[in-house]
């Protein structure tokens, strides 16, 4: 399960890209702006645009250290201690991803933190984990 997670986690964060470029590109069709000429936050987009560009960013930045802790038990034949969490991992990035395209509410922030939340918790637990599993470190 964890190689399927981490498949998964790699493939949100292409299927968000795809969509700021379709949604870039409309932007682009129906309001005469340059393809060229959006910034790299989406900042001058509208508010929907805004939330996609940062639910991207939000995942690019988290999958470094996700994907990091998941290789490393893949590489040391251990997903024994990931694969349970794996799928909770997954669910909270899509969720908290889902929750910042609908709304930037405080009620929607809260809960995307919980849902972060959840993702350190899970990262952090398997870092123990591995830590005490692997007597070289």
């Amino acid at each position: 399960m964890t190689g399927s997670a981490l498949l998964l986690f790699a493939s949100w964060s292409i299927v968000l890209l795809v969509g700021i470029a379709l949604y870039r590109t409309w932007v682009s069709m129906t309001a005469g702006k340059a393809l060229n000429s959006f910034s790299a936050a989406g900042t001058e987009l509208p508010a929907f645009g805004q939330r996609l560009t940062r639910a991207h960013a939000n995942t690019y930045e988290f999958l470094p250290i996700a994907g990091a802790v998941m290789l490393f038990a893949i590489a040391t034949d251990q997903t024994a201690i990931t694969d349970g969490l794996a799928t909770v991992l997954i669910g909270a990035r899509l969720a908290q991803s889902l929750v910042h395209l609908v709304s930037t509410s405080m009620i929607a922030v809260l809960t995307r933190f919980v849902f972060f939340f959840v993702q350190i918790c899970v990262v952090g637990y398997w870092i123990t984990l591995l830590m005490q599993a692997t007597p070289q470190l």
